[in-house]
């Protein structure tokens, strides 16, 4: 049986109550997410807009680990149907989940759960590793995301124009900006 490392959460405070720990760990993550989700460029040629979602996403998933990840996403995506201006540029409700976005939240569910699991086993602690995970995570984020919106837009040409190859270069940025900041965290910790 192979033992898990513990996240960056846990070694930084491994005192605090574990049910305290965790509800805290994802309501922030939750809200994390939903500020980067305000950080958002519409596309005029796109019914999705370049936001910092996948940036805060990876961070999650390699920070909480693949359940409390998990929870936060799915505590995000609840917020933000509920009506708290969650989504990105402010939007809120139910339409967000049947909209041109629903794969790529989708998507953010099932990366974090990888990039968490991956990170649960010591990936995220160096630079060289780190980006194994999140690029990982950005490839189902994609993989969800287009898949959705090809069903949406009626044609997988018009999706890969318009949810994936506008947002390459920007998320590689993030892939890097998240692979550099865990293993400083852990630097800093240790």
């Amino acid at each position: 049986m192979t033992t898990l490392a513990p996240t960056i959460y846990e070694q930084a405070f491994p005192r605090i109550s574990n049910t305290v720990r965790d509800i805290t760990l994802i309501l922030l993550g939750s809200w994390l997410v939903a500020l980067f989700a305000q950080i958002e460029i519409p596309l005029p040629f796109s019914p999705v807009p370049i936001t910092g979602q996948t940036f805060a996403v990876l961070l999650i998933g390699a920070l909480l680990g693949s359940k409390r990840g998990v929870a936060a996403m799915l505590a995000y995506i609840a917020q933000g149907t509920a009506g708290l201006p969650f989504f990105a540029g402010g939007a809120s409700g139910f339409g967000i989940l049947t909209g041109a976005t629903a794969g790529y939240l989708a998507g953010f569910i099932a990366a974090v759960y990888v990039v968490g699991l991956l990170a649960e086993r010591g990936m995220e602690r160096s630079f060289r590793t780190s980006v194994i995970p999140f690029l990982v995570g950005t490839i189902i984020i994609y993989a969800f995301g287009v898949t959705w919106l090809s069903i949406v837009l009626h044609s997988v040409a018009k999706a890969l124009a318009a949810g994936l190859l506008p947002f390459l270069i920007g998320d590689a940025i993030k892939l890097f900006a998240a692979a550099a900041v865990l293993p400083s965290a852990w630097k800093m910790i240790r």
